[in-house]
């Protein structure tokens, strides 16, 4: 989602390459969202390249975007904090 935002008019097949990941599971992928109603897919009107599209990160899918990225967040903090104390706890094991 991070990177349809920051380049709606990214194929799916450079997104792939990007990713590394095969093009049927990004077309996937980009299915359940846009199902999800996070990201609306529109046709270039004036591309040459009739099969260009946008993905557009709709408000609900910014919304989640951000959501994701704060529970994400959350959990590394809550693992830097875990590690940090048996790291400690270790040091004084040590010692010992």
């Amino acid at each position: 989602m991070k990177r349809l935002q920051e380049t709606s008019d990214i194929s799916q097949r450079e997104l792939a390459r990007e990713l590394g990941v095969s093009l049927g599971s990004v077309n996937y992928c980009l299915q359940a969202l846009m199902e999800k109603g996070w990201v609306k897919m529109q046709n270039f009107s004036k591309s040459k390249n009739k099969l260009g599209y946008v993905y557009l990160l709709t408000p609900t899918g910014l919304a989640e975007k951000s959501a994701l990225t704060r529970r994400f967040l959350k959990r590394k903090q809550e693992e830097h904090e875990a590690l940090r104390e048996e790291i400690e706890a270790l040091k004084k094991d040590a010692d010992q």
